[in-house]
């Protein structure tokens, strides 16, 4: 891994499957991961950093947090295929929901189709990639980074992002924090494994942009209409005036009615 003091974390008593390797810095934790995972790290592997240098976001976005002032995290998942990429995206949402509601975070909505976010502002936002060796898909790494607690926003997410101590109106350990979202993701990745069906209708129960008028940047240009389903693969079917339209990649927007 390309990480200062990567050892494995003393802090707390994580719960199966996972084994948990805190580390100061890296580049990017998925990008960490995803080397691991081709280099044959088991699954459950959890890769944690104070800080990165290079993280990134969907779209080939970077993502930006202080240091310290994030839960960057990713977790190397076996085994899985190509169509089961987006089943480890609604564990880690619907696992870090239900980890931050009781921290003050009760009114978190998950947007289609990974982000956190309460009161149109973002709190965490996911990221998974496939991982394939000699052409077989061999893993998936999936990562988060959720806003903990900053003294000042940083100048590019001001007013866009909220941090979980804002919402709480404490401080929130990151330790404690992540603890929490590991109880709350075992059962969910047994889901994902065992009844990917179950998991994706807990995914549709607790998707706020289901029923919502919605519009979607796509690189052609604004698609505007009411989020009726979410398919087995993950995309997005919207009613448009101009008929039924699936999309499978794209910034939402909520709109008010």
């Amino acid at each position: 891994m390309s990480a200062r003091a990567a050892t494995p974390s003393p802090r707390g008593s994580w719960p199966e499957p996972f084994s948990v390797t805190w580390i100061e810095e890296t580049g990017s934790t998925n990008s960490d991961l995803v080397a691991a995972a081709r280099d044959g790290a088991a699954h459950g592997l959890v890769l944690v950093a104070d800080h990165q240098t290079a993280g990134r976001g969907r779209i080939g976005r970077r993502w930006i947090a202080p240091p310290g002032g994030a839960l960057l995290c990713s977790i190397l998942l076996r085994p899985a295929g190509p169509s089961m990429l987006h089943g480890a995206v609604w564990a880690v949402a619907l696992a870090a929901r239900a980890a931050v509601r009781p921290l003050g975070a009760d009114r978190v909505e998950l947007k289609w189709p990974n982000d956190l976010m309460v009161a149109d502002r973002k709190l965490a936002g996911i990221l998974a990639e496939g991982v394939d060796v000699g052409g077989t898909a061999a893993a998936v790494v999936v990562g988060i980074g959720l806003n903990v607690g900053w003294a000042e926003a940083p100048a590019e997410v001001a007013g866009t992002s909220v941090t979980l101590e804002e919402l709480a109106g404490r401080r929130v350990d990151r330790a404690e924090l992540l603890q929490s979202f590991l109880t709350e993701l075992a059962p969910l990745l047994a889901l994902w494994t065992d009844d990917p069906q179950a998991l994706l209708e807990d995914y549709r129960t607790n998707l706020a942009t289901l029923g919502r008028r919605v519009r979607v940047t796509l690189a052609a240009g604004d698609v505007v209409g009411d989020a009726i389903a979410v398919t087995p693969d993950g995309a997005l079917v919207l009613q448009t005036s101009g008929g039924r339209r699936t999309v499978t990649a794209g910034d939402v927007v909520h709109l008010r009615t």
